[in-house]
C-alpha cells in the first residue's frame, strides 16, 4: 500500500507523466520589420497561415519580410455610433430629443425650469 501512495506530491501541480517519446509539432520561425527597422520574430506551426503583418509587442505594426504588402484599398471606413445615429436623425432632431428628455429628467428631479 505504501508504494502506491502519493505523499509528498502536489496533486495537479505537476504532471506524472514524462516527456520520452514526445515529438514537438513541425515550426516555422518568421521574421516580421517594423517601418523603424525593429524586427520582430514569430514561430507558426508549418502547416498555419502566415499573416501579412503582425503587431509588435511594442504596439507597431510589422511586415512579413520578403512577403507581399497588404491590399488595404477595398478596406470600409470604420462606422462610429455616431456616424449611424446621424443616418436615422438629424442634428435638429436630436437637439429637439435631447431637449425633451432633459425637461423631463429635470422634473422628475423636481426642478423647474426658469425662462
Amino acid at each position: 500500500m505504501s508504494d502506491r501512495s502519493l505523499r509528498g506530491m502536489r496533486l495537479g501541480a505537476q504532471s506524472m507523466e514524462t516527456e520520452s517519446g514526445v515529438e514537438p509539432a513541425p515550426r516555422q520561425r518568421v521574421e516580421y520589420r517594423c517601418e523603424d527597422g525593429e524586427r520582430v520574430f514569430v514561430t507558426f506551426s508549418s502547416e498555419a497561415d502566415i499573416p501579412a503583418t503582425w503587431v509588435s509587442k511594442t504596439g507597431k505594426e510589422a511586415l512579413l519580410v520578403d512577403g507581399e504588402k497588404p491590399d488595404t484599398s477595398n478596406d470600409k471606413p470604420v462606422r462610429t455610433h455616431w456616424d449611424m445615429l446621424l443616418e436615422r436623425r438629424s442634428v435638429e432632431e436630436l437637439e429637439q430629443i435631447l431637449q425633451d428628455r432633459l425637461t423631463i429628467l429635470r422634473e422628475r428631479r423636481g426642478e423647474r425650469r426658469s425662462a
